[in-house]
């Protein structure tokens, strides 16, 4: 749908203009837009000569024909003796037939030159050498049998590909064959990518104490520009630009229209400066050189996404597009694949990859805002007879929730979200056979996961991990719904302090479940070094001076909070941040590192990772819920095989606070 763009300049306090729009284009309205705007931008590229050996991977400017035959001669296709087809007429089993050697059959290799006159070939295991000149055979020849025809692969003069076909490894086969040595293509399409903002960091820059200033490491600009090099585009990366409405339209001018027109680019991307904050000027600087088609998308991530149109200096290109994209990550990454990387295929004249999909079952609710087409990034595996899906973060600032996704799932505006249980379509990322082969783990997270992830891969080509951290309890329900292989779990029962296997049979009551002991770990409360606020122990987050960060709530470490809290008669709204939450021990311990909180509770290996200072408060057990069908399997024997191992109870006792005497144990088997 296409929709009028009204933009409002609203003065904030500092009187700093801010742009808010208000109506936008869905993402096939403003698709439609860019098409419409750039329809002739195929045809707008010189052809380039060049060797045919390079050639692969690119675009042929003009058609291709062949200068020889191929073969350029007729030629054995086997092994054996050639000879004139009517001179074998009449020979069987009962009636074999002798020829002599030189005259009526010539002993030949496959692909030699057939000899004058010669028609066919009979294989050597169909001869039988009667002596040095003589030979029988027990089936009559046909004409051209077992013989490759002069012009039977390629003829001279015929076309072997049609202009805008993209040269394959196999189509380099043919070319040769065919006798061409150079070909015209296209020219490949060139992006100047211009990094804006202030914040940025070029990675030779790089220090820690410039981030902790403020700065961030400039990096989309590298990861759009090898996506562009994978769409065929020849990419020229410019300096970070500071947030200067002058310097950035200078900048942008110049190279949109430079003195010597073969200097131009085809398409700009201009990084950050996107949104309608009030350091974003990228909607400005267009509008002022060009006109601005879309200034944001109802798609999340990549809502501001801006896409424009500048004058070029050239005969035939009179203007090129130019893209603001979002500065965070994953805005970056999807607005790159929706918009950018289909014009550049449209550039050369190429089809899009096509999308590999699947159905999948996610593993909870998946609510989504109404009137957003969403993007949602997800792991997934294979459990039984159905793939499943987990969703990752969702921050269009988390990048690790593109690298470590399976699939995406696509929620249309029109929706709310996704049922628990209702089938989705995901497009996938990875592999569909990587997919199959995923060791599906859901529950409690714990840095010991990583490395049997790790292990795993490192001892099976095959197998990997996947996790997924929704808390204790969250495993638990994916093992009752059989959305899971194994589920970490570390539940403490207050009434008799034993761990997990209580809850086993009250929440998944019925099921064949065997338990296998991890390790047990310290738990206790991570603080700044040096424990700047004198924290004591769990009474201590009452005080009014200190701010806490919690886990979430069916968590093994809330549960276990709560118990402490309650043995102090603690009420949770006397610690001030109790609401506030995080999903695994990194993030409690990083929101300490980053002082957004005085303490949180988790475990001693996040503290030593980050260098915290850690106050003990518990050691708890974490375990294994295997659902029993499972056991046997090669995965998952693969994956205790790793756990029972002397190397992964070593390397889990370098992360410090673990205790691995029992790990690999069966601890409990439902009767």
């Amino acid at each position: 749908m296409r929709c009028n763009l009204f933009i409002i300049k609203r003065k904030n306090a500092m009187s700093t203009s801010r742009n808010i729009y208000l109506q936008m284009h869905d993402l096939e309205g403003a698709k439609k837009a860019m098409f419409e705007a750039f329809a002739d931008i195929g045809k707008l590229h010189d052809a380039l000569a060049v060797a045919s050996l390079d050639a692969v991977g690119r675009i042929l400017a003009e058609p291709v024909f062949a200068k020889l035959s191929s073969p350029a001669f007729h030629a054995a296709a086997m092994d054996g003796i050639a000879v004139r087809a009517e001179t074998t007429y009449g020979a069987s089993e009962s009636r074999p037939k002798t020829l002599s050697i030189g005259t009526e059959a010539v002993f030949i290799n496959t692909g030699h030159i057939m000899p004058d006159d010669y028609n066919a070939v009979i294989m050597i295991e169909h001869v039988v050498e009667v002596d040095e000149k003589t030979i029988e055979i027990e089936a009559p020849a046909f004409p051209w049998q077992n013989v490759r025809r002069m012009g039977e692969d390629i003829v001279a003069t015929e076309l072997l590909f049609p202009r805008h076909h993209e040269i394959t490894p196999y189509c380099l086969g043919a070319l040769l064959a065919g006798g061409i040595d150079r070909v015209n293509v296209l020219e490949k399409p060139k992006i100047l990518i211009l990094p804006t903002g202030n914040e940025l960091l070029a990675l030779s820059g790089l220090s820690e104490a410039a981030l902790f200033r403020g700065s961030v490491v400039e990096s989309n600009s590298h990861v759009l520009g090898k996506m562009a090099e994978q769409a065929g585009a020849e990419v020229t990366h410019h300096e970070i630009i500071a947030d200067d409405t002058d310097v950035i339209r200078e900048t942008l001018k110049r190279h949109a229209a430079p003195e010597e027109a073969k200097d131009g680019f085809d398409m700009i991307l201009l990084l950050g400066g996107s949104s309608a904050g009030s350091e974003d000027y990228t909607r400005k600087v267009v509008a002022d050189l060009g006109e601005v088609l879309v200034h944001g998308v109802t798609i999340m991530p990549g809502k501001p996404t801006i896409i424009g149109k500048m004058p070029a200096r050239s005969e035939k290109k009179r203007t090129i597009p130019v893209f603001g994209v979002p500065g965070y990550p994953v805005s970056a990454i999807i607005c790159f694949e929706h918009f950018i990387a289909p014009l550049l295929y449209a550039m050369q004249n190429r089809r899009m990859p096509p999308e590999k999909k699947i159905s999948v079952l996610p593993t909870k609710k998946l609510a989504s805002r109404l009137g957003m087409e969403e993007f949602l990034r997800v792991k997934l595996g294979r459990v039984e007879d159905r793939i499943v899906a987990t969703p990752l973060p969702r921050g269009a600032g988390t990048i690790t929730s593109i690298t470590e996704a399976d699939g995406v799932i696509r929620v249309p505006a029109d929706v709310e979200g996704i049922r628990e249980n209702e089938a989705v379509t995901a497009r996938l990322l990875r592999d569909e056979a990587a997919i199959d082969d995923t060791i599906v783990a859901v529950g409690s997270h714990d840095n010991t996961i990583d490395i049997l992830s790790d292990m795993i891969k490192a001892e099976s080509h095959r197998y990997s991990l996947s996790s997924s951290h929704v808390g204790s309890m969250g495993g638990l329900a994916a093992v009752r719904k059989n959305l899971c292989h194994i589920a970490g779990t570390h539940l403490l029962d207050t009434a008799d302090g034993s761990y997990n296997i209580s809850y086993i049979k009250q929440y998944i009551p019925g099921a064949h479940i065997r338990l296998i002991h991890l390790l047990r770990r310290e738990q206790g409360l991570i603080v700044a070094p040096g424990n700047p606020k004198g924290i004591r122990g769990i009474r201590d987050l009452t005080r009014k001076d200190v701010a806490f960060i919690n886990r979430q709530a069916g968590s093994g470490t809330r549960i276990l909070l709560d118990y402490h809290m309650a043995q102090e008669t603690i009420d949770p709204g006397d610690v001030a941040g109790y609401e506030n939450e995080e999903f695994t021990h990194m993030a409690v311990a990083v929101a300490v590192l980053g002082q957004t909180a005085d303490a949180g509770l988790g475990i001693f290996a996040a503290a030593k990772a980050l260098g915290l200072d850690f106050i003990p408060v518990a050691t708890e057990s974490y375990d294994l819920v295997i659902p029993e069908k499972f056991i046997g399997t090669p995965q998952i024997e693969l994956l205790l095989s790793v756990i029972r191992s002397a190397a992964f109870q070593a390397r889990v006792r370098e992360l410090g606070g673990y205790h691995t005497e029992d790990t690999g144990k069966e601890i409990y088997k439902t009767p």
